[in-house]
């Protein structure tokens, strides 16, 4: 039986996988390399070895209704996007109402997670830490792997000749802070996901011109939706959802389009997705647009070349005295704790897991990978609800041939409701919406044609929050305050 659980790291994923451990009678163990919570979320001033970094101003991309752990909503007066700070906030009470801080080693490394020999039989691992210098050594029964993916830069020089040569500074978008020393520069920012478009936003109030070069285009999104309403909570329902699934597919991908297009035209910016119908996931950026219109930011294709003061674009132009640039190329998934590396195998940047939690071809399934799912949805009820499914996983109340049979994702992208309710399902807390319309219209109602909240999933069964019905019927009130 599994009763000593590690948990690697003390971001959002870390904190809801020791909840979900004690909530089941288990004892966690929360190892983190800083000294507070938040992983991702807890800003310092420098770039950390090992640790995620984020700018001083990120925002959230996901507004507080959709965004909140299930059974812990945001204060009423919280503003729908949040900045990182008061993000902070929330993930530090959110780990002291749940009396968490107790499970949690601060300044822990973990340094090596591995089988133990019989591990055939007892789905043991050991785990070695490192703290002030000194290493120790313990056994769990289970880990929980939730360290993120935004620890790694990826920095592909070798896919942009002549780098070596060029005399301005570059580097990883990891390392940018703030604005202020770029003032009066020409800046390159290469790579069109939010950060890129963030940094190339923000440095165009200070430097003197900034390019985007970006290889493959992307959807651009507004925080801001219809009737000044957030995105998310009019996109992300479980109506739309259906139809989108029950739509021939060059009408859903039309409707997909029109649906990107409705602000401005992406073609017209030079932001236009190469493959026009994908669903990856689209940059949210309420300034990008505007800033290409007043001409601060002018968006060019893909690199050819560095020279040493200038830049070759693809399309052959070249702009000349160029003084940095900010390579905003995203990162690498990475776990160089794991002894074995073809435990949680890497490659070509994609992982395989079932249903995106568990590493294949264990012989006990008793390693849980948190967080590296990626959707339209939000990451903290995604993290939250997997948790909750690699909690019973490991108690062995569910399984069974599933895990010879199951699906693997491979690439990590998929439809964030669908996947909720696949995971909700297989442990009892999907709302049954036949039964909601015959017992709670009301309820039901919302739960079909309102957002996809994270509350939808503590109505019934395991970890059912009795807060759940009101916080549903009330999310709209709390968005408009």
């Amino acid at each position: 039986m599994v009763q000593r659980v590690a948990v690697v790291g003390a971001g959002v994923s870390g904190l809801a996988a020791t909840k979900c451990c004690l909530e089941e009678g288990l004892e966690p163990t929360c190892f983190e390399q800083s000294e507070n919570v938040g992983g991702l979320w807890y800003y310092t001033d420098q770039a950390e070895e090992g640790r995620a970094s984020i700018y001083r101003t990120v925002f959230t991309n996901s507004c507080k209704e959709m965004m909140c752990y299930s059974d812990f909503p945001f204060p009423d007066d919280h503003p729908n996007y949040m900045h990182n700070a008061r993000l902070q906030h929330y993930i530090c009470k959110y780990a002291e109402h749940f009396d968490l801080l107790r499970h949690i080693r601060f300044k822990t490394l973990v340094t090596k997670v591995k089988k133990r020999p019989d591990f055939s039989v007892t789905g043991q691992w050991e785990v070695v830490t490192r703290r002030d210098g000194k290493e120790e050594t313990a056994v769990f029964d289970a880990v929980m792997v939730c360290s993120g993916h935004h620890v790694y830069p990826n920095l592909p020089l070798a896919q942009f000749p002549g780098i070596q040569k060029f005399k301005g500074c570059y580097f990883h978008s990891r390392e940018y802070k703030e604005p202020e020393k770029f003032r009066g520069k020409k800046v390159l920012v290469i790579g069109l996901g939010n950060s890129g478009c963030d940094i190339a936003v923000e440095l165009s109030t200070v430097a003197s011109q900034v390019y985007l070069s970006s290889r493959s285009g992307s959807w651009v999104m507004s925080r801001v939706w219809d009737n000044g309403y957030p995105w998310d909570m009019l996109v992300i329902t479980r109506f739309r959802t259906w139809l989108g699934n029950i739509l021939p597919r060059a009408i859903s991908d039309w409707l997909y389009v029109r649906g990107m297009n409705r602000f401005f035209k992406h073609e017209n910016f030079g932001l236009m997705p190469l493959d026009r119908t994908s669903r990856k996931e689209p940059v949210f950026n309420d300034d990008l647009p505007s800033r290409i219109a007043c001409g601060v930011v002018v968006m060019k294709p893909n690199v050819k070349e560095f020279r040493e003061t200038s830049v070759l674009f693809q399309d052959g132009t070249v702009q000349d005295d160029v003084d940095v640039v900010v390579f905003a190329t995203g990162y690498s998934y990475s776990y160089p704790f794991m002894e074995d590396d073809s435990i949680i195998k890497c490659r070509d940047n994609q992982v395989t897991l079932y249903k995106g939690i568990l590493p294949p071809r264990l012989e006990k399934p008793t390693i849980a990978v948190i967080g590296l799912v990626q959707s339209l949805g939000p990451i903290i009820p995604t993290a939250d609800l997997q948790c909750r499914w690699a909690v019973k996983v490991f108690q062995g109340r569910w399984l069974g041939k599933c895990w010879v049979k199951g699906y693997f994702l491979t690439t990590l992208q998929t439809d964030y409701i669908s996947y909720m309710d696949e995971l909700a399902s297989a442990i009892g807390v999907k709302p049954n919406m036949l039964k909601l319309l015959l017992t709670d219209p009301q309820l039901a109602l919302k739960v079909i044609f309102g957002p996809c909240s994270p509350y939808q999933f503590r109505l019934v069964g395991p970890g059912k929050w009795s807060g759940a019905r009101k916080a549903i019927l009330t999310q709209w009130d709390r968005t408009l305050q």
